[in-house]
C-alpha cells in the first residue's frame, strides 16, 4: 500500500491566456531501479578549409555529453481506492489508472502549431458566412511550429531536470469487468535530459524555469565532485608505500 514518502514526479508547464499551470505527474510508486546513461559529446571535425597544417585537437569535443534515464513505473488503482483522497476514489472508480496514463501519453504531444485543435484553425469572413480551414480560407493566424512540451522530471531535491520523453511503452495487465478500464499496468519510461543548446531555444517563462532547474542540478553535482575530493586524498594516501 502507498505509503507517506518523497516520490518523483514529472512537471509539465502548460501554457495559459493568464500564467503558466504545472501539470504535476507524482509517481504512484518510485521505480525500483532507474538507468542512468552518458553518452561522450561529439568529437570536433576537422576544419571545413584546405589547410591542412590546421589539425583539430584529437580530443576536442563539441557540447556535453549527452544524458538519459530510463525505468518503469507501475500504476494501480486498488490503493488509490484504499488511501486516495476522495476525488482519487471517485476517479479510480470511474475509470481506474486510465487518466494516469492519459497524463504519460500527453507528455509525448507537441504543443502549438497542428499539435492542437485551435493551433490548426483557420477562418474566413465572406458573403457566404464564416469558414474554417481549407484553402479557401481568406484570413490565416501564423501557427508557431509545434514543439514537445516542456517537462520537469523531479527525482528529490537534488535532480530536477528539463527533460523530454524519447519512449513510452504501456502494459496493461488488469481491467474493470464494466467499462473495461485499466486497473493495473507499467510504463517504461526514456528520458533524454534538454541539452544547453536544446533550452536556448525555449524562449519566455518557459526558458527561464528550464534553464534554472539545469543550472541547479549541474551546479550541485559539480559541488558533489568536490566533495568527492576528501575520498580521494585519503585513498591515495593509503596508497603510498610509506
Amino acid at each position: 500500500m502507498a505509503g507517506k514518502f518523497l516520490r518523483g514526479a514529472f512537471v509539465e508547464m502548460m501554457p495559459t491566456f493568464l500564467v503558466p499551470i504545472p501539470n504535476i505527474i507524482i509517481f504512484q510508486y518510485n521505480p525500483e531501479t532507474i538507468t542512468h546513461t552518458w553518452t561522450p559529446a561529439q568529437k570536433q571535425t576537422a576544419p571545413a578549409s584546405g589547410d591542412t597544417a590546421a589539425k583539430p585537437n584529437p580530443l576536442a569535443v563539441m557540447g556535453n555529453p549527452g544524458e538519459s534515464f530510463s525505468f518503469t513505473l507501475a500504476m494501480d488503482a486498488t490503493d488509490m481506492l484504499a488511501d486516495g483522497s476522495p476525488v482519487a476514489q471517485g476517479i479510480a472508480k470511474v475509470s481506474g489508472i486510465y487518466t494516469r496514463i492519459a497524463a504519460l501519453e500527453m507528455l509525448l504531444y507537441p504543443t502549438g502549431g497542428g499539435g492542437d485543435l485551435l493551433g490548426s484553425l483557420s477562418v474566413s469572413v465572406g458573403a457566404g458566412g464564416i469558414s474554417f480551414g481549407g484553402a479557401a480560407a481568406g484570413v490565416k493566424r501564423n501557427i508557431p511550429p509545434a514543439v514537445l512540451p516542456m517537462v520537469l522530471f523531479v527525482w528529490g531535491p537534488g535532480r530536477i531536470l528539463p527533460v523530454k520523453v524519447k519512449s513510452l511503452s504501456i502494459t496493461e495487465k488488469l481491467y474493470d469487468e464494466v467499462l473495461l478500464n485499466p486497473t493495473h499496468a507499467e510504463a517504461q519510461i526514456g528520458l533524454d535530459v534538454l541539452t544547453p543548446e536544446e533550452l536556448n531555444a525555449v524562449s519566455g517563462i518557459f526558458g527561464d524555469i528550464a534553464k534554472g532547474a539545469y543550472t541547479y542540478s549541474q551546479a550541485l553535482r559539480q559541488a558533489l565532485a568536490i566533495a568527492n575530493l576528501a575520498n580521494s586524498v585519503e585513498s591515495a594516501i593509503g596508497m603510498l608505500p610509506i
